[in-house]
């Protein structure tokens, strides 16, 4: 609750101090340890000073800070960012190794593109249950719960407990139901998806294998949004890493008896693996709260039908949004699937090696979701918006740097990765000329993840991201059916970013009309200086990628990077200013800010250190 002084009071056992961001108690333990231990939970009440954003404990028996924890709400996102960043990186690192053992082992044929059309189902599942539909709906629906169990008495019902008792076993009874029907029905499935796949049998044998993972994906999506939304970090981080290992182990156990069969069934055991991985950390964190004392009942069941309910008609336009999405790769197998063999392959490895900037820039705006969400569920709109802009900006600054290196060295990049086995120079032509398009749409695929976010903060169901995203995969799919005629695999390829490119322009075109106020012409204006240095770092790169690929990739790397960087400087871009603020001698250059010329809220600030003056 705000008292008439401004001071934000925040009671209750187990709760993280304020709407603005994790507890110290909660995030650095975990930051720290890597482990996600329960130590410090975070127990007792807090007040916050009327703008400063800093957290202070109330006096009284129940207060308790974490030992050994110093500085504000901003240094605990940055130790969560920094802990999402690593985690993330060795989840990306494993799919390389992963994606490199499937083209060593069975090369960029028929067998492959079977798999590769199985692999369409996780591939759903992950975007819908995972990455957007279920932490869209659940990561603000926990914010809410949390913030209503702060305001509510110690004793009376816990809003968290009867939400997951009103939703869990639901969603694990449907998607169960799901993943069975799933199996049953891979044999027509199959050829909708990929009509006139040549290995079509296959495909249905791995379609079964893969098909477990709707289920599995749905209680992994489900504790990662509850637990990022309690401040808890590490085991939602760590889910790929996990998925990774598990394909990894059985292509190589099973891979020599199986074939390309054995991935498949790693899909499955990866998938497990993700759930086994979550579920004793959001175990031990709900059992705390129901052991503290005082602690209330999960509340009636009538509450928690409401609450479904409720859920549900939130949970519809993301759905539609995370199906119209995902949908890109149905259009793009599709269109794929007549072109010489290989053209399906050749598509996944250069998407899956392209998508690895935006993946890395997006951590930003995942661990900054769950705070705008509660900046919002406390009222502080002006500060959700200044926080969503500055992250934004800054996944733009990283996924355009990405998007620039990729291109400049992607033919030396694919060698490197994939030419061994029975990958071979041919193909590795064909892919590196499919991912330097496929580069072009990355800002567009970084700019719809995070303005997505800001869409699906609020309370109120919206349905004009999936509008804007019907739009852009309507578009994918004409001007995808022209270029696989005329161009094949670059032409589907280039229809992908034109498609997503769309979506995004009309994402930001709306913003500010939305629940989280953004500042359309400031990021405008910074994304043309982005791209502006990333075109000129870009065409420096590919003037230096010459020679053997192990001197040319670095040589390129470096030289694009360096290039950006001053380019970035030249043209005051956002993002690379405040970063350019450490570098001895740089610090006098201005800094780009927030609307209004202020300094954010500690508690809305980016992720991004604070520059020196």
């Amino acid at each position: 609750m705000t008292t008439d002084s401004g001071t934000r009071e925040v009671r209750g056992t187990h709760e993280t101090p304020g709407a603005g961001a994790p507890s110290e108690a909660e995030t650095g333990t975990e930051a720290g340890t890597g482990t996600g231990t329960e130590g410090g939970s975070g127990t007792g009440t807090g007040a916050r000073a009327g703008g400063t954003g800093r957290y202070e404990p109330l006096p009284g028996p129940s207060s308790r800070k974490a030992p050994g924890r110093a500085g504000g709400p901003g240094r605990v996102l940055a130790r969560a960012a920094a802990l999402t960043a690593g985690f993330t990186a060795v989840g990306a690192l494993l799919g390389l190794v992963r994606d490199q053992l499937l083209a060593r082992s069975f090369g960029a044929g028929g067998e492959t593109d079977a798999f590769l059309v199985a692999w369409t189902v996780p591939e759903f599942a992950a975007t819908l249950l995972i990455e957007d539909a279920m932490a869209l709906v659940l990561v603000p629906a926990f914010a809410r719960a949390l913030a209503r169990r702060s305001a509510a008495p110690a004793a009376g019902p816990d809003p968290v407990r009867a939400l997951v008792r009103a939703t869990l076993p639901r969603a694990a009874l449907v998607t169960a139901g799901a993943a069975g029907l799933l199996v049953l029905a891979a044999p027509r499935v199959v050829p909708l998806l990929a009509p006139g796949l040549p290995e079509s049998a296959l495909a249905v044998d791995c379609t079964r294998s893969t098909a477990t993972c709707v289920f599995s994906f749905a209680l992994a999506g489900y504790a990662s949004a509850a637990l990022r939304a309690h401040g808890r970090y590490a085991a939602p981080a760590a889910i790929y890493v996990a998925y990774n290992a598990g394909i990894i182990a059985a292509v190589l156990l099973l891979g020599p008896a199986w074939g390309v069969r054995a991935a498949a069934a790693g899909v499955a055991l990866g998938g497990a693996a993700m759930v086994l991985l979550q579920a004793p950390v959001l175990w031990r964190r709900l059992r705390a709260v129901a052991d503290a004392p005082g602690a209330g009942a999960p509340g009636p069941v009538a509450d928690g039908g409401t609450a479904v309910r409720a859920l549900l008609v939130v949970l519809a336009p993301a759905i539609v949004f995370a199906l119209t999405r995902q949908s890109q790769v149905l259009v793009e197998r599709f269109l794929a699937a007549p072109l010489p063999a290989g053209a399906i392959s050749h598509l996944n490895y250069a998407q899956k090696v392209a998508q690895l900037p935006m993946v890395l820039s997006l951590m930003l705006c995942t661990v900054s979701f769950p705070v705008v969400a509660r900046a919002l569920a406390a009222g502080d709109t002006a500060g959700a918006g200044r926080r969503a802009e500055r992250d934004l900006l800054a996944a733009a600054a990283l996924v355009t740097l990405g998007a620039a290196a990729v291109i400049a060295g992607a033919p030396g990049i694919v060698e490197l990765l994939f030419q061994r086995g029975a990958f071979d120079p041919a193909d590795t032509g064909a892919t590196a000329t499919v991912m330097r398009v496929y580069a072009l749409g990355l800002l567009g695929q970084t700019l719809v993840g995070g303005l997505v976010r800001c869409y699906f903060s609020a309370a109120r169901p919206l349905w004009y991201p999936a509008a804007a995203m019907a739009a852009g995969v309507a578009l994918t799919a004409v001007a995808g059916a022209y270029g696989a005629r005329s161009w094949g695999a670059p032409g589907i390829a280039a229809a992908n970013a034109l498609g997503i490119t769309l979506t995004a322009t009309l994402l930001l075109c709306g913003a500010r009309r939305q629940s989280v106020p953004l500042s359309v012409r400031r990021l405008a204006g910074g994304l043309a200086r982005l791209m502006a240095a990333g075109a000129v770092a870009t065409a420096a790169g590919w003037a230096s990628a010459t020679g053997p690929a192990p001197l040319a990739v670095p040589l390129a790397l470096a030289v694009t990077t360096a290039v950006f960087l001053a380019a970035a400087l030249l043209l005051r871009a956002p993002a690379v200013t405040e970063l350019a603020a450490f570098v001895p001698g740089l610090g006098g250059l201005p800094v780009v800010r927030p609307r209004g010329g202020r300094p954010a809220p500690a508690a809305t600030r980016s992720v991004l250190p604070k520059a020196r003056r």
